[in-house]
Parts: C-alpha cells; structure tokens; sequence
C-alpha cells in the first residue's frame, strides 16, 4: 500500500497490520537525460512490484528518496531511524541501481538493492526478495 491510499481516519484501525516500511531509493544524480530518469523510476517500479503486490496489507510504501549524494546515505539511515520512531518495526531501503547493504543503512532492518542480490542469489530476482522479507519477518539471518 502506498502513503498515500492511506486515510487518516482508518490508520489507527490499520496501523497494527502495517508494521514495515518501504523506502524507494531511486539514486539519481542529475545528470541523467529524461529518458534515462524514466529508465531508473521504472526498473525501481518494477522492482518495488516484487514486494508491494505481494505483501500489500503489511508493508506502506513510503515516498521515494530521488537523488543520492555526498549525504544521501545518512539521509536514508535518519529517514529509517524516523519511520521506527513513528511506530513501524522494520524500515527497507530498496534500490534497484544502485550496489547498498545493511552496513550502509544500520538503522535500516533490511536493504534490498538490486544488483547486490543479482550478484549474489541464483534463484529469480521475485524468490529472492520474498526470502528475504520472510527471513526479516520470522527474525532469522538475512544472507
């Protein structure tokens, strides 16, 4: 579910169910055409897809983070310091470009970036992503 299907008289009902938070890193630099902008927002959609359609009714898909820079790293570990703090358990960073891992976020409860589990996984891109997200729910080790 996206922030923004949620209506502000039903979230005390729904917050329970709704213990992870999805964080979209795009990683854009500014120096991309439009083309290839759209290129990245629709390989992170696409990605995002394999954890949102699956998962709908206990994951809230918060705004995406667009740019990267010289602080956007920490910007991301203080956004999932935040979102904790407002009540969700677990806070996931995803990125489909961009090679992060839970060492660069550790107040992220899991980093799921594309090419990294690409890299390291020899089952379908979809199997590897629900593992994990099992593997976070049931709080067993993430490889």
């Amino acid at each position: 579910m996206k922030f923004s299907e949620v209506d502000e008289q039903a979230w005390p009902e729904l917050q329970p169910y709704f213990d992870t938070c999805v964080i979209p890193y795009t990683a854009l630099t500014g120096s991309e055409s439009p083309w290839e902008a759209t290129a990245a927002l629709e390989r992170l959609r696409d990605f995002m897809d394999l954890i949102e359609i699956p998962f709908k009714g206990r994951i809230i898909t918060y705004p995406a983070m667009q740019y990267s820079g010289e602080s956007s790293v920490q910007l991301l570990n203080d956004i999932c310091h935040n979102v904790k703090s407002a009540g969700f358990t677990y806070a996931v960073i995803m990125t489909a470009d961009v090679e992060l891992d839970q060492a660069d976020v550790p107040e992220s409860a899991l980093v799921l970036s594309q090419p990294r589990i690409l890299a390291s996984e020899n089952t379908p891109l979809s199997l590897a992503v629900t593992k994990r997200i099992h593997q976070l729910w049931n709080n067993e080790d993430i490889v």
